[in-house]
């Protein structure tokens, strides 16, 4: 579905005008309200096993619903428990979700009505691997 990592691609092209780093890998550590996220120089690994174990399985096209759920949901969290930029995570991970919705040939997401506290919640649970309340967040604004 979605071929050589374009993450870099989405966020320079969201935010170049912003931030002369647009589509570049952090190289500082980063935390936010008490959670650590990966540290930097662990970026390029844990991107190439995001890509290898999550982006390169993902079906080209969703029988159901529920699987493009699941699947948009656990690349969302994913993508924000890496936080591979310095600036711009969150955006970047709601475009790539929409993109993953609207290549299914459905309306994008609308994020504004998701209560920030779970989103926040969503993304720590993240990373143990548990992607429920994430599935719950996004099943909640998709196809509405």
């Amino acid at each position: 579905m979605l071929k050589k990592l374009q993450r870099p691609n989405i966020h320079y092209s969201a935010l170049h005008h912003l931030y002369e780093f647009a589509g570049k890998f952090r190289n500082v550590n980063l935390s936010k309200g008490g959670f650590a996220f990966p540290a930097a120089r662990f970026l390029e690994a844990s991107m190439a096993t995001f890509e290898k174990e999550i982006l390169t399985k993902l079906p080209q096209k969703y029988a159901h619903e529920e699987a493009l759920i699941k699947d948009v949901a656990m690349v969302h969290a994913e993508l924000l428990f890496i936080h591979p930029f310095r600036e711009g995570n969150g955006r970047t991970a709601r475009i790539l979700a929409s993109l993953m919705i609207q290549n299914q040939g459905h309306a994008p997401l609308n994020f504004k009505g998701i209560d920030f506290d779970l989103y926040v919640k969503a993304v720590r649970m993240a990373a143990g691997k548990d992607y429920k309340l994430m599935e719950k967040l996004i099943g909640s604004i998709c196809f509405v």
